[in-house]
Parts: C-alpha cells; structure tokens; sequence
C-alpha cells in the first residue's frame, strides 16, 4: 500500500472545511452540482466570477454591509430574519441562492428564485418613522441585486483576473436574468448603469442605531470553526476595503491604511491556497 499522499491530504482538508462552512451539514445539504442545464453556460462570465470562494465571500460580505444602508432593506433583515441567532445560517442561504441560481440543473434554479419570490410577498412592515415596506418592492430587490453584483464584480476585480469592461458589461447583463426573475426594478445590464443606479439611490441610504448593531453584529461574528477564523478576519477587513468610500464613512468604518498591503496580501494568498485546492478555475460550489 503506498504512503498517504500529504498534499492531497491537505486539498481534502481545505476542501472539506470550505463545504462545511457553505452547507448546513446537519440538514443534509450538499454542495450544489454544476450542470450543463443551468441558466447560464459553463463558459459565461457569471460561472467564472462565481466560481470563486474568496472573492465571493469578500464580495458577500461587502454586499451585506451596503445593502443594510437602505432603511428598507435593514427593516426586512430586522423584522423578519434571525440574523442574531443564526448569521452563519442566513449567510449560507445567501451564498446557495447564488450557487443554484449559477450552476444548477435551471429546474432548481426556477424552483429556488419562485420560493424565495412567494417568502419576498410574505413579508412587510412599517419603518420607524411610519413609512410602509414591502419585501417585494421592486425598487428594493433592484438595490438587492445591484449591490451583490457590484461587489461580487469588484471582488473578483480585485482578487482574481480582471475583466475587460465589455466583459464587465456582459455580467451585469447575464445576471440581469436572475434580477428580473425576482422582480427587480429597474435592473442595469451594464457595468456604467449599475453604478448609476446605485449613485441613484444614495440619496434613500442612511444609518442609525439599527444599521450600526447589525454591521457589528456581522463583522464581530465568531467564525465557525478555529481553521476558519484567521480567513475570517481577513476576508472581513478585505470587505471593508472593497466598499466605495461613501459607503465606508456612513458605516464609520475606516480603510485599514496601515495594514492594507497585509490585508490584500493575505486575501490574495488564501484565494491563490482555495483555487490550488479546488483546481485552477474551480470554486467551493463544485
């Protein structure tokens, strides 16, 4: 019987603690399978930009910290999610939404975005200062979709192998899909009006008591397991840097100007350590 191979030990183990991490084991999930049937082609931009563990985690958490800036949205996250009880949880949701929405067979994928379309009606409420909400407002899920896209994009700009423009434009426009299937409105197909929709709505965006406790409650979540937690904390510095100036002042976060060359030093290395272990091209939801 030969020797046990130490590097493929290694792959294993990196492999198994990003899975454990992206599905709730404890209720079977799996990773999702990639299927030649999924909405969008093995050979689009949203697979490559998806397809990475590392910057969707930064672009995930960057995305969270802009989204919870509309008082609308922060209502629907504080009304109607247990975000203190389970932020792994509503974090893992988010990141297999993505996943079935990219990869799997497009059955699953029109399957997930009607369930997560009939929860979107349920819900509703009244903002502090009496303003009504609906979870389901087109104009919300449009600032849903933009920010995730957006940071997702410049995550990927960032730590992986950037895009040319015309391919930026080609994402937003490939997921442009996903957005309408939801009901968002307006939807940008373009990298220039995703970020004029996004300076467009900077106006409704705002913090209080509310924003400021569920950013914390994010950003000083304790990691899941000990192997994860020095990824953690440099994935979560790295959102912070990613996040346009504006939004960072309202959140009264601050660029870690000393340490920036460490932080994306080490952002870079842990994309470079996952893509070794999933494969050149290969991200955590194979």
């Amino acid at each position: 019987m030969p020797p046990p191979d130490p590097v493929a030990g290694l792959r294993a183990r990196l492999i198994g603690v990003v899975r454990a991490t992206f599905n709730d084991q404890e209720r079977g999930e799996t990773p999702v399978q990639r299927s030649d049937n999924a909405l969008f082609p093995r050979d689009s931009v949203t697979w490559r930009v998806h397809g990475d563990v590392t910057t969707m985690m930064v672009g995930g958490v960057a995305a969270l910290l802009l989204q919870m800036l509309h008082p609308a949205v922060l209502a629907g996250v504080w009304d109607h999610s247990a975000f203190r009880q389970d932020m792994l949880g509503r974090l893992r949701r988010t990141a297999r939404f993505i996943a079935e929405t990219t990869y799997a067979d497009r059955t699953i994928a029109e399957a997930t975005i009607a369930r997560v379309r009939e929860v979107h009606a349920r819900f509703g409420g009244t903002l502090p200062d009496g303003t009504p909400y609906r979870a389901d407002d087109p104009a919300l899920l449009a600032w849903v979709h933009v920010t995730e896209m957006w940071s997702f994009l410049a995550a990927w700009q960032r730590y992986g192998i950037p895009l040319s423009a015309p391919q930026r434009d080609v994402y937003f426009d490939e997921t442009a899909r996903i957005g309408v299937a939801l009901g968002a409105d307006p939807v940008p197909h373009g990298q220039d009006a995703a970020d004029a929709l996004i300076a467009a709505m900077r106006p409704q965006l705002c913090v209080d008591a509310r924003t400021r406790e569920v950013a914390r409650f994010l950003l000083d979540h304790r990691a899941p397991s000990l192997a994860v937690a020095p990824a953690q904390r440099a994935i979560f510095a790295a959102a912070i840097d990613l996040l346009p100036d504006w939004a960072r002042t309202m959140h009264g976060l601050r660029r870690p100007v000393a340490t920036l060359p460490l932080v994306r030093g080490s952002t870079q290395a842990i994309a470079a350590t996952f893509r070794w272990a999933f494969g050149a091209g290969v991200g955590a939801r194979d």
